[in-house]
């Protein structure tokens, strides 16, 4: 009995008929006529409520829902979660869906009604995006079922307490994971690459073909084949590439919900997958206080695997970052000349000359590419027409951090540090450029 009354509801349709039965007793005092009626509409009210609740709860689990999600969701993507319904019923029912979605989303008007036609099943999706790592806790699917007369709902509760975690972004993972080996990048947005030079890593000798470089031929297996045979290269592989997450301050700053750090979290897992297709060794490390999350570089088979489940790991509480110990920790652990690929926001030209004795020292060993982010925030004032004198002096001022920016890139030139300045939903773009054309110019 008390599972009954938990499973039962009246539905609106049910009060408004209510409602209009008290209006004729009302209107049976000052009309008499209406006051038999007013009973005998009652009573068949009554009678069509018990013939609804027998209707609807004459079988156990007439209806059936479950909810399918991914094994894990993609931070800063539209992830689909899919209700499947069945109505074992011999009638047609009316059904609403309410899904205890994850505290996270903040959606607490979720609701989906859909009719689903006697003994049939369907389904529906709705897509959740989320903004932060972590696990998500789906609570109870409610199905409400109404018969056709409307009058009461059925509740059907299924698939409580499911915890689902968001991982980095593995849908661009999957997205960019052919720009590895395609030479036609420009289908991804990213701009043409101009090989100056090749590598000295031979490959093989061939049969020249027109476009080859004359300076290849090789003329010993020339005069063996009596044609034209040159030398192919390669790009060298097996060179290390380090990819560094600053984790500070700096980095807590939001664009369309996701922060700086979870959109460069997103980018190392992208770009690590690019460079182990490339052949060369991937790592990482994160720091602001002190340096956390390493991750040696290596292209062995589980190595994508360790650094998705590293990035999943990152916390912090944004404290102000602390180069000095970046520099130190570079200078114990990282022996061989690597690419590392810093990820950084400078917003004005002290805040870099500040670190920028650590960024030289680190460039005398290693090729650094310092990759930092546009404020879009700013570039959306300064295109904006001004109308008063206040909007004019927040555009000069827009005007003047985005001079410094640019400034930051020509800072970085003159030290040999090569740098990205980027817009935040563009990043694991040009960073893959960026490491693309590294190696195509072979100057690691």
């Amino acid at each position: 009995m008390k599972n009954f009354f938990k499973q039962l509801y009246l539905n609106n349709f049910f009060f408004y008929c209510l409602m209009g039965i008290i209006f004729l007793f009302l209107l049976a005092f000052f009309f008499p006529m209406f006051y038999s009626a007013s009973w005998y509409l009652l009573f068949v009210l009554l009678t069509f409520t018990v013939i609804d609740v027998i209707l609807l709860f004459s079988s156990k689990n007439a209806v059936t829902g479950i909810r399918n999600t991914p094994e894990k969701l993609s931070n800063g993507d539209e992830n689909d979660v899919t209700i499947y319904l069945q109505n074992k019923y011999s009638f047609p029912v009316w059904v609403k869906v309410i899904d205890e979605i994850p505290f996270q989303f903040q959606k607490r008007d979720f609701e989906v009604k859909r009719k689903v036609n006697a003994n049939e099943k369907d389904s529906f999706k709705y897509f959740l995006r989320p903004t932060e790592r972590g696990e998500y806790l789906f609570g109870k699917l409610n199905v409400y079922a109404a018969s056709p007369l409307r009058l009461i709902s059925r509740r059907f509760v299924y698939e409580d307490q499911k915890m689902v975690p968001t991982y980095p972004s593995y849908v661009q993972l999957r997205k960019h994971d052919l720009m590895a080996f395609s030479n036609h990048l420009f289908q991804y947005g990213l701009k043409k690459i101009r090989r100056i030079g090749h590598t000295m890593e031979f490959e093989q000798i061939k049969e020249y073909v027109q476009g080859d470089d004359l300076r290849t031929i090789n003329w010993k297996a020339t005069a063996k084949k009596n044609q034209l045979m040159v030398k192919q290269y390669q790009d060298e592989k097996s060179q290390n590439v380090y990819m560094v997450i600053d984790k500070g301050r700096v980095m807590k700053m939001p664009f369309n919900g996701l922060s700086l750090l979870d959109y460069a979290i997103n980018a190392t897992l992208v770009l690590s997958n690019v460079i182990l297709k490339k052949g060369d060794k991937a790592g990482m490390f994160a720091f602001s206080k002190k340096v956390e999350n390493r991750i040696v570089a290596e292209k062995r088979l589980s190595q994508m695997q360790q650094i998705m489940e590293n990035l999943y790991n990152i916390k912090t509480d944004f404290f102000e970052s602390d180069f000095s110990r970046l520099y130190v920790d570079v200078k114990k652990h990282i022996n061989q000349r690597s690419l590392i690929i810093l990820y950084t926001n400078f917003e004005t030209l002290d805040g870099l000359h500040r670190q920028l004795p650590y960024l030289k020292g680190i460039a005398k060993s290693h090729l650094l590419v310092v990759v930092f982010f546009n404020n879009t925030e700013l570039n959306d004032l300064i295109q904006k027409k001004a109308t008063n004198i206040q909007e004019v002096y927040d555009k000069v001022i827009a005007e003047k951090f985005a001079f410094e920016k640019r400034l930051i890139v020509n800072e970085l030139k003159k030290y040999g540090i090569y740098s990205v300045l980027t817009q935040p939903e563009n990043l694991t773009l040009d960073t893959i450029n960026k490491y693309l054309e590294i190696k195509a110019r072979g100057i690691l």
